[in-house]
């Protein structure tokens, strides 16, 4: 059983300093048994670093209209029943499943803040300049903000697949990005750069082997690089071959949709 003292150990094997901003993402289950679950992992990395942050994704609050603009990669007029179940945006609100329980575990923490994107939102210790950089024109612009103080990405027991930094080099690489709506306060709003897939994302892995630092930790990896180096490179394979991180299947809208924007180019 893993214990916060491993968690400390393994955090400082990777050599970071505290100083340094860093995003999170989080599989608790990857390590095995965890002595304290959520909170010994949020407490290790609060211990470790003076700011960090987490997606916060809220999915629940998206809305399909009847009509919208083309190649948006949506199927305008299919929601007429999930959108029968979506539901309004609340600062309160938690984050969606896939982001984890330890993300969950943030948002609720009392010293922790969020931002107020109804759906790409952020929460995070000690980073109110970060999370007040988003805006809905610019969900991602907090990775510019991480990036900006030498920040750090970190997968804690999850893979590139998660990695929402990356999204964030696609959009520097003028990859083709989406518009998708919230159901908020405000009724309806349009949230513009909402990112594609990001199932093939781990074929980035092999590009930063110099550049990531690794710990093994219970039963999964900690890894950790930073963000320029991962956006640089990011960008770098996208230059190479702007088809580079798409995943491979045949019904993937979002992904199919980049592909015809890039024949198009």
């Amino acid at each position: 059983m893993l214990t916060y003292r491993d968690f400390i150990t393994g955090l400082r094997k990777l050599e970071i300093e505290c100083s340094r901003p860093v995003i999170v993402h989080t599989s608790l289950s990857a390590f095995g048994e965890v002595h304290g679950g959520a909170e010994t992992l949020l407490g290790a990395l609060g211990s470790s670093f003076d700011t960090f942050i987490m997606p916060a994704f809220t999915y629940k609050t998206m809305i399909t209209p009847e009509v919208g603009p083309s190649g948006n990669a949506i199927n305008y007029g299919s929601g007429k029943d999930t959108n029968r179940m979506a539901e309004l945006f609340r600062h309160d609100m938690p984050a969606d499943a896939l982001m984890g329980v330890v993300a969950e575990a943030l948002r609720m923490h009392p010293r922790a803040l969020r931002s107020s994107h109804p759906i790409l939102s952020f929460t995070g210790i000690n980073a109110q300049k970060i999370l007040d950089s988003q805006s809905i024109k610019d969900p991602l612009l907090p990775i510019q903000a991480l990036m900006d103080g030498e920040g750090w990405v970190l997968l804690m027991g999850t893979d590139h697949t998660v990695n929402t930094s990356i999204h964030y080099a696609e959009q520097l690489s003028r990859r083709k990005q989406f518009i998708r709506w919230a159901l908020t306060p405000k009724g309806v709003i349009p949230c513009q750069r909402f990112p594609g897939c990001s199932e093939g994302f781990d074929a980035i892995a092999p590009h930063l082997d110099e550049v990531v630092r690794k710990v093994e930790l219970g039963e999964a990896v900690i890894q950790a690089i930073t963000l320029g180096s991962l956006v640089d490179s990011v960008c770098e394979m996208l230059k190479e071959d702007p088809a580079a991180l798409l995943c491979s299947r045949e019904d993937c809208e979002r992904c199919n949709a980049v592909r015809e924007s890039i024949t198009m180019q």
